[in-house]
């Protein structure tokens, strides 16, 4: 597979596709992933781990209530990582990432993630080069740590949406009395960076590949949420997993 070029991938459904048929699909779905996520957690063999990046306004929040919102909050866990904290700056920048990892029989979702020290980090200079990459480095053999030796499924979205949405939404925030409390007025400069954002990401994208990412159209929120539901129910399926039975006294 040769690098992925974000600018050559489509932000929006195929148009083919009907919205409602799909929003009928994502909800059964979802209602499977309802009886998987029952026996993750029952069986307890299993982890997920759902990776969420993608830029300011493409829909991380929304898409973590309608496709998650609806499955047992026991079993499920969601952190959002943001800036470092001192302390978390006094250890290696994968610390505070490694203890959130997910238990056996959990689903953890990361809302941002180890990858902002690869990409925030670098479109900022704060991290030059060569340390991005020896980061990235990190990064594989931590996932590959996490897969092999905790037996953990490990999901990685990136939330692909244009410029011209993302726009849309940001200002979106500005007059909508439900969505004020998300403005912060250094998203409409972070906007700007638009360019050196997109060369990271593909860095990203082009070395830590061994778990492969899905880059998820996601102008509609409709066709976003389907992609990724159905991912996750067919990695659980995949795991072939089975209720235990009566424990012996």
């Amino acid at each position: 597979m040769g690098r992925i070029k974000l600018e050559e991938i489509d932000t929006r459904a195929p148009g083919a596709l009907q919205k409602e048929q799909v929003k009928l699909e994502t909800a059964g779905i979802i209602s499977e992933l309802n009886e998987l996520q029952n026996l993750l957690y029952a069986e307890s063999k299993h982890s997920v781990l759902v990776v969420l990046q993608g830029m300011d306004a493409s829909g991380k929040d929304g898409l973590i209530r309608k496709v998650f919102g609806n499955l047992n909050p026991q079993g499920v866990m969601v952190h959002s990582f943001k800036v470092p904290t001192a302390e978390e700056l006094g250890h290696d920048f994968l610390w505070r990432i490694h203890k959130n990892a997910p238990a056996k029989g959990m689903i953890q979702l990361f809302n941002r993630s180890h990858y902002e020290d690869i990409l925030v980090t670098r479109v900022h200079n704060l991290c030059d080069k060569e340390t991005a990459y020896k980061r990235m480095r990190a990064i594989n053999d931590f996932e590959w740590l996490l897969a092999e030796h905790n037996n953990t499924t490990i999901l990685k979205f990136y939330l692909h949406i244009s410029e011209k949405e993302q726009s849309l939404r940001l200002n979106e925030r500005l007059d909508d009395k439900t969505k004020q409390w998300k403005y912060n007025e250094s998203d409409f400069a972070e906007a700007k960076l638009w360019p050196e954002y997109r060369k990271v990401y593909e860095d990203c994208f082009e070395e830590c590949n061994k778990i492969p990412w899905t880059i998820v159209p996601a102008d509609q929120n409709w066709y976003k949420e389907y992609i990724v539901a159905k991912k996750l129910k067919d990695a659980l399926s995949a795991l072939k997993m089975r209720y235990p039975g009566l424990k012996k006294a």
